[in-house]
């Protein structure tokens, strides 16, 4: 649970990472946050999807 909870932070902070970039017109900024929001967003969801919220241990 602890991992996903690291993932889900990282992916919120790739949010505001993308809006500050995008404000300040740094383009490289917000590839890599944009980048950043679809990897571990992705890990995120499929997380939950795959082991429940919270975790479950087989």
């Amino acid at each position: 649970m602890g991992l996903m909870i690291i993932f889900a932070l990282t992916t919120l902070l790739g949010v505001f990472a993308a809006i500050s970039s995008f404000r300040n017109k740094n383009i490289l900024g917000v590839g890599f946050s944009v980048l950043t929001f679809g990897v571990f967003g992705w890990f995120t969801v499929m997380t939950i999807i795959h082991h429940g919220y919270p975790a479950v241990h087989h």
